[in-house]
């Protein structure tokens, strides 16, 4: 079997052109050995995997082959001495390198010596090498390389030509794997590969490291799909749908799709920065001149930009806060995954009843997903039917002798029916129009006398399933008052087909009692019974009681420990 080579050796640059993501680097050193301007220290800094030793070999190469002839066949071997300072860094080794240095090339013009990892030198060695770097011998270049700059002594950093080395970036990994899988004979999908550069972190090197990985797992087929699996990473997918969850603002589907992510072994950490992400990519994606920020491949660019047009400016901007804030709170958190799930459910709520102002961290009540989940499973009729139909009453053929009685109520009903959902778009009650308005929906409370109208026995579950029928249909109509008003009790059933409800405030019911007519119109229908009344009952007990205050919590604890009071005197506290 044939010796495998992994890519990251094997593809390693042996010239200038083949150095990825560094061209002014490569450009300032050719231009250097071309006009004879190469520094006698040269410095190359940077993070890992960019090629900061692939530079100083190329170039110890290349110095030497300026002035020679038949160049290209030679590799200088004898001329390029390589230091490793992590395992040499004493002051013996620096100082068995100083007598070297004295010693000149037997062929070629320069003796080049790289020093890599130059910062793990002790300071004694630091100190040795000072004299022989300031002033070395015509033939002799210094390349030192390390990827912590900042431990270096400031006196070796002045006598250093100094070369930052930047991260590579995301595209200019992909198109390099991209060339190296059309050599290998693999087929590879853009998403995969722009995956894999994103995982590298602008490390080349990690980024071949990866490909081998994931070339031996799916084989000469590299699909996205078997990349992030591999790779156990969060692909493009779960955010598009997660997003569309958000702006359709289901919480309780979102709640889901996040557990999904958990229990594939994934941080809500993790989680909610490739969210942030992801909105963050959305925004740019909203203008054309910003276009070229987002890093990714031209199939997600497509979804990008479809989901952009979906998603408002405002709430991408109020989602990034968001989900800036959980990343900040998440390692100071004791329960970090209910952090983050509050912090999905507030965006979730930001696009909620349209532009109406809501609190900062506005959640959308839990009544209003009770109110649709069983309509989905047990009224599935009454939601299909049209609003005309639902709203018009199911009343059996009358008898002949009460047909004239029905005719003349008939006149009486057509003010009723017009005024039924329209409760949120009335004109202002200091308007004429509003004055008189007011006067009918006064007129339509009083009960009318249906005695001669169909009274059809029904069940305590039959009515509270068609009142969470009406809590939906006020809300597929946008009347989300009225249905928050309609869903915050559950109707219970008397005698005589008296209906009891509940509301823990004055204005609750006072805004309920203009809502009744609709309600009472709807059930009459539904049920086939006109002998409905609905009593409404106010019972603050049950409103929601807010924080105590300073002064309240001293005097809850004075209660149950009168002593308190004493050490408070006795100190002079003050509250």
């Amino acid at each position: 079997m044939e010796h495998f080579i992994v890519s990251a050796r094997k593809y390693r640059p042996k010239n200038f052109q083949e150095v990825v993501g560094q061209q002014a680097i490569t450009n300032t050193l050719e231009n250097a050995i071309k006009n004879n301007h190469l520094a006698q220290a040269l410095l190359f800094t940077g993070p890992r995997g960019v090629g900061k030793t692939s530079c100083a070999r190329i170039l110890a190469k290349k110095i030497n082959q300026q002035d020679t002839e038949n160049a290209e066949e030679e590799d200088f071997a004898f001329n390029i001495f390589e230091l490793d300072a992590a395992s040499n860094n004493s002051v013996d080794d620096i100082r068995s390198l100083t007598d070297q240095v004295r010693i000149p090339p037997q062929t070629g013009k320069y003796k080049v010596y790289i020093i890599d990892e130059v910062h793990m030198l002790s300071q004694a060695a630091f100190n040795a090498f000072l004299k022989t770097l300031e002033e070395p011998p015509a033939h002799a270049i210094f390349i030192l390389a390390t990827t912590e700059k900042h431990k270096i002594i400031p006196t070796i950093l002045s006598r250093c030509q100094i070369f930052d080395f930047k991260r590579i970036g995301v595209l200019d990994a992909k198109n390099y794997l991209k060339k190296i899988s059309e050599k290998e004979n693999i087929i590879a999908e853009d998403d995969a590969l722009h995956i894999i550069a994103q995982k590298a972190d602008g490390a080349m090197r990690d980024a071949l490291s990866i490909f081998d990985r994931v070339v031996s797992f799916s084989g000469k087929n590299l699909t996205r799909e078997a990349v992030t699996e591999n790779l156990n990473v969060l692909d493009y997918d779960t955010y598009f749908g997660m997003t569309d969850l958000l702006l359709d603002n289901k919480i309780p589907e979102v709640l889901n799709a996040f557990n999904v992510v958990l229990s594939k072994g994934f941080e809500g950490h993790h989680f909610i920065n490739g969210l942030a992400s992801h909105f963050r990519d959305l925004l740019v994606a909203k203008d054309k001149a910003t276009l070229d920020l987002l890093e990714v491949g031209d199939s997600a660019k497509k979804k990008y930009l479809t989901q952009a047009t979906r998603a408002s400016i405002p709430f991408l901007l109020q989602a990034i806060q968001k989900a800036n804030d959980c990343d900040l709170n998440y390692r100071a958190s004791k329960n970090q995954r209910l952090l983050v799930e509050l912090t999905i459910m507030q965006i979730a709520s930001i696009t909620f009843d349209g532009e109406k102002k809501k609190p900062a961290n506005y959640i959308i009540p839990a009544t209003f997903f009770q109110a649709l989940s069983p309509l989905k499973k047990k009224t599935t009729a009454v939601i299909t039917t049209k609003p005309e139909e639902i709203a018009t009453p199911i009343v059996t053929e009358p008898k002949p002798e009460i047909q004239k009685t029905v005719v003349e109520k008939s006149a009486v009903q057509k003010p009723i029916l017009k005024n039924v959902g329209r409760l949120n778009t009335k004109p202002s009650k200091y308007s004429l129009k509003g004055f008189h308005q007011q006067k009918e929906v006064k007129k339509t409370v009083v009960e009318e006398n249906f005695d001669q109208h169909p009274k059809t026995t029904f069940t305590e579950e039959k009515l509270q399933e068609l009142w969470k029928a009406y809590v939906a249909l006020l809300n597929s109509k946008g009347e989300r008052s009225m249905a928050s008003i309609v869903g915050t009790d559950i109707p219970s059933l008397g005698t005589d087909y008296k209906i009891t409800f509940t509301v823990p405030n004055k204005l609750m019911e006072d805004q309920f009692k203009k809502g009744r007519p609709g309600l009472m119109k709807f059930l009459r229908a539904q049920l086939n019974n006109y002998g409905i009344s609905i009593v409404v009952e106010l019972n603050e007990a049950i409103e929601k009681k807010f924080a105590y205050t300073p002064q309240e919590k001293y005097n809850k604890l004075k209660e149950k420990n009168p002593l308190l009071e004493k050490l408070r005197q006795a100190f002079e506290l003050d509250l």
